[in-house]
C-alpha cells in the first residue's frame, strides 16, 4: 500500500485524528471564509480562552482528501515561526475538522486590495515569507501555491505561509516534480512547460505576489486560466506599468524572483541576502498597516 494511500486509509478510519469531540472543546464565533473544500471559521478553546481557526472539510470529494492528508502531514512535520501552526484534527461524519493557529490580520490579499503598501512594508512582508520558504526548501518541501491569499497575518506584525495541500515533499530520489499544479496566474513558466520543476517554482510565485504588493494586481489578471499560462510560458512577465516610481533595489529584488530561466533565478536563502530585503525593518513594523486594514474591514461589514 503506497504511503499517501496509508494515510488516507488511516485519517478515514480516524487513527490521524483525535478521538474528542471537538464541539465540546471548542466554541465556534464566527465564519471567516467559505469554499469547494468547506468552510473555515473563528472558534475559542473552552479550556485556555485561546482563538483558533477551524477548517472543515468535506472528505466526501476524494481529490479533497488527498489534499487533506496532504496539509496535515506537511505542517506536522515542519513546524516554523513562518508556518502556520498545525494544533489538531478531528474526524467529524463526513467532515475533517482541522485546527490551525488563528491568524487575527487577515490575508495579504486583504491588505494589498485595501491600501497602497510602501516599499518598507513591501520589505518586510518579502523578508517574512522568505524565511518561511526557505525554511520548507531546506527541508526539501515545495509549496506549490503561493500567491497574497495564501499568506496570512497577525496583529503582532507575524507573517506566515498556510495552504499546504498542493505542497511536495522532495527525496533524493525525487528531487524534481512534473505535475502542473498551482493557480494558474502564479505558475512559473517551468510548471507549464516543463518537462520537470523543482523548488524555485515557489520563488516564481513569490515574485508575483511582489508585483501584487506593488501595482495591486497580477499580470494577466484578466486572462482566462489557459491563456495565463500560455502567456507566462511564452512571454513571461510584462514590465511594471510605471517602474520609475519604485527604487532601483525593488525593482532588481523583483527580477531576482522572475528569471524566467530557474537556473538563473535566484533561491530563498540568497534572496534574504538581497539588498531591498536585509534593508527591512522588523516584522513589528507591520502592526499600524495590519491594524488598520482590519478595522477598514470591520467597518464595511457593518
Amino acid at each position: 500500500m503506497g504511503k499517501g494511500i496509508l494515510e488516507l486509509s488511516l485519517l478515514i478510519k480516524g487513527q490521524m485524528a483525535s478521538k474528542q469531540n471537538p464541539r465540546r472543546k471548542y466554541r465556534e464565533l464566527e465564519s471567516l471564509a467559505s469554499g469547494g473544500f468547506g468552510d473555515v471559521c473563528r472558534a475559542v478553546d473552552t479550556a485556555t480562552g485561546g482563538e483558533v481557526a477551524i477548517k472543515k472539510i468535506n472528505l466526501e470529494d476524494l481529490s479533497i482528501r488527498h489534499l487533506t492528508v496532504n496539509e496535515i502531514m506537511v505542517m506536522k512535520r515542519n513546524r516554523s515561526p513562518w508556518i502556520v501552526n498545525y494544533l489538531d484534527s478531528y474526524l467529524v461524519h463526513e467532515e475533517l475538522w482541522l485546527v490551525m493557529e488563528y491568524m487575527d490580520g487577515g490575508t495579504l490579499y486583504d491588505v494589498i486590495y485595501e491600501t497602497h503598501m510602501s516599499e518598507d512594508e513591501i520589505a518586510v512582508v518579502s523578508r517574512e515569507c522568505l524565511q518561511g520558504l526557505d525554511f520548507l526548501h531546506s527541508n526539501h518541501v515545495m509549496h506549490r501555491d503561493v500567491k497574497s491569499l495564501n499568506i496570512l497575518l497577525r496583529t503582532d506584525g507575524s507573517v506566515k505561509l498556510a495552504d499546504f495541500g498542493f505542497s511536495a515533499q522532495l527525496t533524493p530520489e525525487q528531487s524534481r516534480r512534473n505535475t502542473v499544479i498551482g493557480t494558474p496566474w502564479w505558475m512559473a513558466p517551468e510548471v507549464v512547460e516543463g518537462p520537470s520543476y523543482g523548488p524555485k517554482v515557489d520563488i516564481w510565485s513569490f515574485g508575483i505576489v511582489g508585483i501584487e504588493m506593488v501595482e495591486q494586481e497580477i499580470p494577466y489578471q484578466n486572462e482566462s486560466p489557459l491563456s495565463a499560462q500560455f502567456l507566462i510560458a511564452t512571454k513571461g512577465i510584462p514590465e511594471l506599468r510605471q517602474p520609475t516610481l519604485f527604487s532601483l533595489l525593488l525593482r532588481d529584488f523583483l527580477s531576482c524572483c522572475l528569471q524566467r530561466d530557474e537556473r538563473r533565478r535566484w533561491s530563498a536563502k540568497e534572496l534574504l541576502q538581497h539588498p531591498f530585503v536585509r534593508s527591512a525593518k522588523p516584522a513589528s513594523s507591520l502592526v499600524p498597516l495590519i491594524i488598520s486594514v482590519k478595522m477598514r474591514k470591520e467597518k464595511k461589514r457593518i
